[in-house]
C-alpha cells in the first residue's frame, strides 16, 4: 500500500499536520500522550481497507506547531481541532472516531459537543480521574509531577507520573508509554524518527497537556444521551491502573459495558495486529458502513 497523503490544516492558534490513507467512511484516529500521527502506523493501513483513515499530530506535538509555544492548553480547544478535521475531511457524513488516553478525552468532549458529526466513538482508557472516588489523590499527583518537572527535570517527573498511574504493586512500564532513559535500542529509521519526536514532545506533554486533561470532568449527563454512539475500551492487562479504573468508572456512570482490548494502556503499540483487528470489528458493530445501492436498471 502506498504511503499516506499529508497536509496541513490551519486552526485558531496552531497549524495541524495530518495524514490520510484509504477510502470509505472517515475514521479519525486521535493520538494520546506524547504521540503523534505515527502512533497509528501499526493499524492504519489495515483499517484503511474499509475506511478513509485520518491521523494527525495534536496541537503542539511534533509537526503541529503552536503560534504561541507557551499557550495554555484545554480539552475544549483540542476537541475543536478534531471537529475541524471532521469538517475538512468528511463535511457531509458522520465519522467514526478512535482516541487513546488523552486522545480519548478529546474524543469524549467531541461526542459531548458535536454528536451529530459522529457515527461512533471508541475511547480507549481516557484518564478521566475526576470521576474516581479518590480524585483528590490524582490531583495531588499532577501537582507533584508539575513541581518535579520544575525542580528536577523531565526524567524524575516522568518517573513520578508513571508511579502514580500504575496499579498498586504493579509494573508501570506499559503505563508510562516512554522509553527508559539510557536504554539503547536499534530501530528502523521510521521508528527511530517517531521515537525521537515522542521524546521531544515529552516536556510539553507533562507540563502542558497532563494538567488540563487530568483535571477534565466529562459531562456525564450529555454523554448518557449519546451513549449508543460510544464504546469505552480498556487494556485487558491494565486492570488496577489509573486509566483503566477511570474508564471503568465512567462506563459505570454511563451504564455501558467496558470493552477490553489486547495489551495494557499502550496495547495499540505492543499488540498492533490484534488491536487493529478488534478495533475494526468494534467499529463495524457500532456503526455499520452504509449499504451501497445497486445500479439502477435501464
Amino acid at each position: 500500500m502506498t504511503g499516506p497523503t499529508t497536509g496541513t490544516l490551519r486552526v485558531p492558534g496552531a497549524t495541524l499536520h495530518h495524514e490520510v490513507r484509504g477510502r470509505g467512511p472517515l475514521l479519525l484516529l486521535i493520538p494520546g500522550g506524547a504521540g503523534d500521527a505515527a502512533s497509528y502506523d501499526g493499524v492504519a493501513d489495515t483499517l484503511a481497507a474499509a475506511y478513509t483513515v485520518a491521523t494527525y499530530d495534536p496541537r503542539g506535538m511534533s509537526r503541529s506547531t503552536l503560534d504561541d509555544p507557551g499557550a495554555a492548553q484545554s480539552v475544549a480547544e483540542h476537541a475543536d481541532d478534531a471537529h475541524r478535521m471532521l469538517e475538512l475531511l468528511s463535511p457531509d457524513a458522520p465519522a467514526r472516531v478512535f482516541g487513546a488516553s488523552s486522545g480519548a478525552i478529546t474524543a469524549l468532549h467531541l461526542l459531548a459537543t458535536h454528536p451529530e458529526r459522529l457515527a461512533c466513538v471508541v475511547a480507549h482508557e481516557p484518564p478521566v480521574v475526576e470521576v474516581l472516588p479518590d480524585a483528590a489523590v490524582h490531583r495531588a499527583l499532577v501537582a507533584r509531577v508539575r513541581e518535579t518537572l520544575r525542580t528536577d527535570g523531565l526524567g524524575p517527573a516522568m518517573a513520578e507520573f508513571a508511579r502514580g498511574l500504575a496499579a498498586p504493586g504493579g509494573d508501570d512500564r506499559d503505563t508510562a508509554g516512554a522509553p527508559e532513559p539510557g536504554l539503547e535500542v536499534a530501530l528502523p529509521p521510521q521508528a527511530a524518527a517517531r521515537a525521537e519526536r515522542t521524546m521531544a514532545n515529552l516536556p510539553y506533554f507533562v507540563g502542558g497537556i497532563v494538567p488540563p486533561f487530568m483535571s477534565y470532568l466529562p459531562d456525564v449527563e450529555r454523554l448518557k444521551r449519546h451513549a449508543h454512539r460510544l464504546v469505552l475500551a480498556a487494556g485487558r492487562d491494565a486492570r488496577g491502573e489509573v486509566p483503566h479504573r477511570a474508564a471503568e468508572a465512567l462506563a459505570g456512570r454511563l451504564g455501558v459495558d467496558l470493552r477490553h482490548f489486547p495489551g495494557g494502556h499502550t496495547g495499540l503499540t505492543t499488540h498492533p495486529a490484534e488491536f487493529g483487528a478488534l478495533l475494526g470489528a468494534t467499529l463495524r458493530a457500532a456503526a455499520p458502513a452504509p449499504a451501497v445501492s445497486p445500479p439502477a436498471r435501464a
